[in-house]
């Protein structure tokens, strides 16, 4: 694991969007599309501020949830809905947006049809996580229901996740697909999710899953 630490957050947006321009940069100069993932949530959200004005053939970019709440993207609560906000405008309008929802399904019967979907364009290019106080990632959450399915090397692409007290299901990509990417970042901010990352790195990935990203991982920090 790498940790790069940054002055404020502002730096670090800035400074993380490069890094992620670049490198989408790099790999559109060897192919015809590059796959990028994103998280929902706040702390993603000044880097997709900056980040939606690189200057990048973002018409060859598709943009995929690295997991999604079981609600349409004008839900409030929609990754989707945020990463369109936040990150599809300006220049990065021209990007393509791959959903993680279906109409009239549950996540469990959609889920296949939705992997189905996401498989052409794996392995992922460029992969953005965050991670909860209780060492979470995408969601796939500590002695969650299912975790050795999502942790599995052989999992399904996506799996669908219910989570006691949520107000509603989800879908994540499995720990293997965000593990497989060229380049993944970890975004995190504050001194507590500083030290709950520190405390991952001594526990189970069935206790933290960030766990299980971090020997392939970049973590960029702020206080």
């Amino acid at each position: 694991m790498n940790i790069v630490e940054y002055p404020d957050a502002e730096f670090m947006a800035m400074g993380l969007a490069d890094v992620i321009a670049a490198q989408l940069s790099a790999v559109l100069r060897l192919a015809e599309r590059a796959l990028l993932v994103v998280p929902g949530g706040s702390t993603p959200g000044p880097v997709f501020d900056t980040l939606c004005g690189a200057r990048l053939d973002w018409g060859r970019v598709d943009v995929l949830p690295s997991d999604e709440r079981w609600r349409p993207q004008a839900h409030i609560r929609s990754n989707a809905g945020l990463i369109a906000q936040r990150l599809l405008c300006e220049r990065a309008a021209e990007a393509r947006l791959i959903p993680l929802y279906l109409e009239e399904a549950s996540p469990e019967e959609a889920a296949p049809r939705l992997a189905e979907s996401v498989a052409p364009h794996l392995p992922i290019d460029v992969a953005l996580v965050g991670m909860g106080g209780d060492m979470h990632t995408a969601s796939i959450f500590p002695r969650m229901p299912g975790i050795e399915a999502a942790l599995a090397h052989d999992a399904p692409t996506l799996l669908p996740v219910r989570i006691e007290g949520e107000p509603e299901p989800r879908i994540t990509l499995a720990a293997h697909v965000l593990r497989s990417a060229m380049h993944l970042h970890v975004v995190i901010t504050g001194d507590d999710k500083r030290a709950a990352l520190e405390r991952a790195r001594g526990l189970d990935a069935a206790e933290a899953p960030i766990a299980a990203l971090l020997d392939d991982a970049t973590v960029h920090w702020a206080p």
